[in-house]
C-alpha cells in the first residue's frame, strides 16, 4: 500500500508547523516579545518628552502653537524616529539578511524568525499601540478613521507575526513603507512654521512623491509577486496568518493608491504655484 504524495506533503506541513510552535512557545524565551513591546512603548514616551523639551528651547514656532498642535508636533517626532528605525531594519531583513533568502535551506521562509526580528517587530508593536492610543485620545485631531484603520491593521499584523513567527518576511516588506513617514511629517512641520512658499516645501513635495511611489506602490507590487511565487509556502501558514498576508496588504495598497492620488494632485498644485 503506497502513501499518496498529497498525504506526504500534508504530513510534512504539519510537522513543520509543530516544530515552529515548539521553538516559538516551548523552547524560546517567551519574555522577548513582551519585553520588546514594553521597550517600544517606553521609547515612544522618552522621544515624546525629549521633543517637547528640545522644541521649547530651540524652535520659536513651537511656542506659538496651540496645545493640540504641540501634541501633534511631539507625536510626529515620535513617529519619525520609529519610521527611520523600523524601515532600516526591515530593508536589512528583506534585501540583505540571509534569514529569508531562498538559498538558505532552513525550512519554509514563511516560518523563519530570529531574536532580532522578534525584538524589532515587538518595538514596532509598542509604537503602534501608543500611536493608536493617542489617535483615540485626540480623535479626530491627529487623524481620521483612515489612520485608525491603517494603524489597527498594522498593529494586528505585526503582533501576530511577532508572536507566532509566521510571515515575518512579508511583515517587514510592508513596514518598509514607513520610509514615507519622515517626508510626510516634515511637510507638516514646514506648514506650521509658515514655510509653504519655501524651496524646502517644494523639494519635500517631490521627495514625498518619489518615496511614496517606491515604498508604497512598487514595493507592494513586489510583495504581491513574491507571495505569488511562494504561494506553496504561504498556503501552509495558519488560516489567520494567510488572511493577514492576502487581505491586509491588499487593503493597505488600496489606501496607498488613494493617498497617492491626493499626493499627485497636491504636487501638481504646488508646481503650478511655482511656475
Amino acid at each position: 500500500m503506497t502513501v499518496s504524495t498529497h498525504t506526504v506533503e500534508a504530513f510534512k506541513s504539519y510537522q513543520i508547523q509543530a516544530q515552529v510552535l515548539v521553538r516559538n512557545y516551548l523552547l524560546a524565551d517567551t519574555s522577548i516579545p513582551y519585553t520588546s513591546v514594553l521597550g517600544g512603548i517606553f521609547a515612544c514616551k522618552v522621544v515624546y518628552d525629549l521633543s517637547q523639551l528640545v522644541s521649547t528651547f530651540y524652535f520659536r514656532s513651537y511656542n506659538t502653537l496651540s496645545k493640540i498642535q504641540k501634541i501633534e508636533w511631539n507625536n510626529r517626532a515620535m513617529s519619525t524616529l520609529h519610521s527611520i528605525l523600523i524601515a532600516t531594519v526591515s530593508t536589512y531583513f528583506v534585501f540583505w539578511s540571509d534569514l529569508f533568502s531562498d538559498n538558505k535551506h532552513a525550512g519554509l521562509i514563511t516560518f523563519r524568525s530570529s531574536p532580532l526580528s522578534i525584538v524589532s517587530l515587538g518595538a514596532s508593536v509598542g509604537y503602534f499601540l501608543v500611536d493608536l492610543g493617542m489617535l483615540f485620545w485626540m480623535y479626530p485631531s491627529l487623524g481620521g478613521s483612515e489612520y485608525v484603520i491603517h494603524h489597527s491593521l498594522s498593529a494586528i499584523s505585526v503582533a501576530y507575526s511577532m508572536l507566532t513567527g509566521e510571515g515575518q518576511l512579508y511583515t517587514f516588506m510592508v513596514l518598509i513603507s514607513e520610509l514615507t513617514t519622515p517626508e510626510i511629517n516634515m511637510r507638516w512641520y514646514l506648514d506650521v512654521a509658515g514655510l509653504k512658499r519655501s524651496n524646502a516645501y517644494l523639494v519635500n513635495g517631490v521627495l514625498i512623491f518619489f518615496a511614496w511611489l517606491v515604498a508604497r506602490i512598487l514595493l507592494f507590487l513586489y510583495m504581491f509577486s513574491h507571495v505569488y511565487m511562494h504561494y506553496n509556502q504561504v498556503s501552509q501558514m495558519h488560516a489567520f496568518g494567510r488572511f493577514l498576508v492576502f487581505v491586509v496588504p491588499a487593503v493597505l495598497a488600496a489606501m496607498n493608491l488613494v493617498w497617492f492620488g491626493k499626493i499627485l494632485k497636491g504636487l501638481k498644485k504646488t508646481l503650478t504655484k511655482w511656475q
